[in-house]
């Protein structure tokens, strides 16, 4: 019997999946036609990297990361991946890790685009990114 139930839990976490978003959003640009994107990862399996964002709404998606952490003022620069951390939550940040989306089209305020995120080892996943605009009072927990 004991053995039963082992082999149940560990079939039931094998067929969790190792990488979830429980939070995501883009903000509308404020100027121009580039703007962000900040989301948390949870990678419940090894290690892995995010190699390539795609949006439903076009545009050029470049991983971005502090030139020297924690340097005042930040410098960013395009990188070709962000680490995930193994059994850990990655956290894409105003500050750290973000997206930076150019040449995407219209933005909605208030409304959903789907990313589609491509890991290294874990293959591709599809989230939904709320749409928000800081300046109208639109945000989330990222920036309160």
């Amino acid at each position: 019997m004991a053995a039963l139930a082992a082999a149940g839990c560990s079939a039931a976490h094998a067929s969790r999946p190792a990488i979830a978003v429980p939070a995501a959003y883009v903000q509308i640009p404020s100027s121009g036609n580039s703007t962000v994107g900040y989301l948390d990862i949870r990678n419940n399996g090894t290690a892995d990297q995010l190699v390539s964002v795609h949006t439903s709404v076009g545009g050029t998606v470049q991983l971005r990361a502090p030139v020297h952490p924690g340097a005042s003022p930040i410098v960013f620069h395009t990188v070709p991946d962000i680490p995930v951390a193994a059994n850990a939550m990655t956290e894409l940040a105003p500050n750290s890790y973000h997206l930076l989306i150019t040449g995407a089209g219209p933005l909605q305020d208030g409304k959903d685009i789907t990313l589609t995120l491509t890991f290294a080892h874990s293959g591709s996943i599809t989230i939904l990114a709320l749409v928000t605009n800081p300046e109208s009072g639109g945000s989330s927990y990222f920036l309160n």
